[in-house]
């Protein structure tokens, strides 16, 4: 069960930002897909977490990038072109987490 938890979580990172990628943003989908995947970088705040990984926390609402605000503001930035192909990979990672945290 562990192995289909990792692999949907990580197949949702990974994975569907590419296919999101090449649907919506088909003339630069390279470049939008590589922008998708380094909005991981919002994990950083895991490192303030004691301990940092706990598998069987939840990263909604516990970690300061991925609480209810912050998507928000991150739900915001999708109606700013400049910023929507970021936009769509912050919320697909709190998606993808929220998902996570069903398995709890």
């Amino acid at each position: 069960m562990e192995i289909l938890r990792f692999s949907i979580h990580y197949g949702l990172h990974f994975i569907l930002p590419g296919i999101i990628a090449y649907i919506f943003f088909k003339a630069h989908w390279e470049k939008a897909w590589l922008l998708m995947i380094l909005t991981m970088l919002i994990d950083l705040d895991h490192l303030f977490a004691v301990p940092i990984f706990d598998a069987s926390r939840c990263s909604i609402n516990f970690h300061p990038l991925h609480t209810y605000v912050a998507g928000a503001g991150y739900i915001l930035l999708l109606f700013f072109s400049k910023t929507r192909i970021i936009a769509v990979g912050l919320v697909l990672h709190l998606i993808t987490d929220t998902i996570d945290c069903s398995w709890l």
